[in-house]
């Protein structure tokens, strides 16, 4: 049984998340019903796999603020490519 639920948010955070959805081609309704899931769930199989980035914000793990992501990136392409 479905069940309407309001949330405000950061107006930013927001655009970002509507983008993240229209990206992956899913409702952000969806998307934060399977996060919420996720949390609440003991079950080791979600239903997608949930980024690092949104697990370090579930967990309180920062991010390292000298973090060289074009680095990261291209290591992990050409580990991926080889």
């Amino acid at each position: 049984m479905d069940a309407k639920l309001t949330l405000k948010l950061n107006k930013g955070v927001i655009e970002k998340a509507k983008a993240y959805a229209s990206n992956k081609k899913m409702s952000l309704s969806r998307i934060i019903e399977a996060y919420l899931q996720t949390l609440t769930s003991e079950d080791e199989n979600p239903e997608f796999e949930i980024s690092p980035f949104i697990k370090s914000i579930a967990t309180g793990v920062e991010i390292p603020s000298d973090l060289d992501y074009k680095k990261h990136y291209s290591d992990h392409l050409m580990e991926k490519y080889k």
